[in-house]
């Protein structure tokens, strides 16, 4: 029951993992630019993400352009959408595996089976965590350096906006989860070796003693 309930939790950390993963991704608020100026009515606040730009006025005008050109993308930008949308992918991917491989579920067969689904779906959510981990610290590594590089204007000068900080959380709930699937069928796999099933030698020494027996009744 131990397990069980540790795999539901984990279940429940890799929900949430995937969701925030997934909103990371699409959100336009990787980094953001506040720039007030002399004028406060004409602050301007300036979102950039993977996939659009996003530019907010202070008049409550919003306005985003959509990101076509792949080529023209910095280099950092272009891995951190192919590896979030890798870990999107692996985190859906261990959720229909563990779904299959949890003990409070009908699916997958033996418990052998399944002890093997859930330890799959388990390094699913850890090679997900791992790939939104990445995408994540070097977007934020490049805007901590330009932020602190003096030859470029303060205009241009951005900080971390909350799409990475989502990132953050929802890679260390993945990591967590599945390292929690992965460490649930190992207490298994111990517990099976340390109390093997018994052997039906007993059973089978049964009969032959009944017959002996039956063969005393006979003399």
């Amino acid at each position: 029951m131990a397990s069980a309930g540790l795999q539901l939790l984990a279940f429940i950390l890799a929900l949430s993992g995937i969701c925030g993963i997934i909103t990371a991704t699409l959100l336009p608020n990787w980094k953001v630019n506040a720039n007030v100026g002399s004028n406060i009515i004409t602050a301007i606040i300036q979102l950039q993400g993977l996939w659009m730009d996003c530019t907010w006025y202070s008049t409550g005008m919003f306005s985003c352009t959509l990101k076509h050109s792949i080529l023209a993308l910095p280099v950092h930008v272009q891995a951190a959408r192919t590896t979030m949308v890798l870990a999107c992918i692996l985190s859906a991917l261990g959720i229909c595996i563990s779904t299959v491989g949890m003990k409070c579920t009908r699916l997958g067969g033996d418990r052998e089976t399944k002890s093997r689904t859930t330890f799959a779906g388990g390094v699913c959510f850890i090679l997900s965590g791992v790939s939104g981990l990445i995408p994540t610290s070097w977007y934020m590594k490049e805007i901590i350096s330009n932020f602190w590089d003096p030859t470029i204007p303060e205009h241009n000068k951005h900080e971390p906006g909350g799409a990475i900080y989502l990132g953050f959380i929802s890679t260390v709930l993945l990591f967590l989860a599945g390292v929690i699937f992965c460490t649930s069928c190992l207490k298994r796999h111990q517990e099976t070796r340390h109390h093997p099933p018994k052997q039906q030698g007993s059973l089978s020494t049964q009969p032959e003693n009944n017959a002996g027996y039956n063969l005393k009744d006979y003399v």
